[in-house]
């Protein structure tokens, strides 16, 4: 096994719901049934690449207790721009954006996207 391969157990996938377009992401920030995590990855930059291994690593919230919408901003950045117009979050990349009950109460950007942060903050 090289220095950059990872070990079966490591591996870990989330189940992640693609927006793919603004309508999509409507209903997803219409719904209140549980939070929304929407995720804007660039899968041409690094440290978005990075950013989101990372976080599918240290992501331990149980599947029922929070939606994870995802947003390649290559194909969709439509999506993207939407999101940033309805939650009034200037647009950056990688980002991360929680909502809960139609309010923003998380968002972070590049390295400061924290999955224990969200964890905390989705337990209370």
């Amino acid at each position: 096994m090289g220095w950059f391969s990872k070990s079966s157990a490591e591996e870990k996938s989330l189940p992640w719901i693609s927006l793919t377009s603004t309508e999509d992401l409507t209903r997803a920030l219409d719904s209140n049934e549980r939070p929304a995590l929407f995720f804007k990855h660039s899968t041409r930059c690094s440290i978005s690449i990075m950013a989101l291994s990372r976080l599918e690593q240290r992501w331990n919230v149980a599947p029922e207790e929070c939606d994870l919408y995802f947003i390649d901003l290559l194909n969709h950045r439509d999506v993207s721009n939407d999101l940033a117009s309805q939650t009034n979050i200037v647009h950056q990349s990688p980002q991360a954006i929680l909502v809960r009950d139609g309010e923003v109460i998380y968002t972070a950007t590049h390295g400061d996207i924290d999955a224990d942060e969200m964890a905390k903050i989705l337990s209370h």
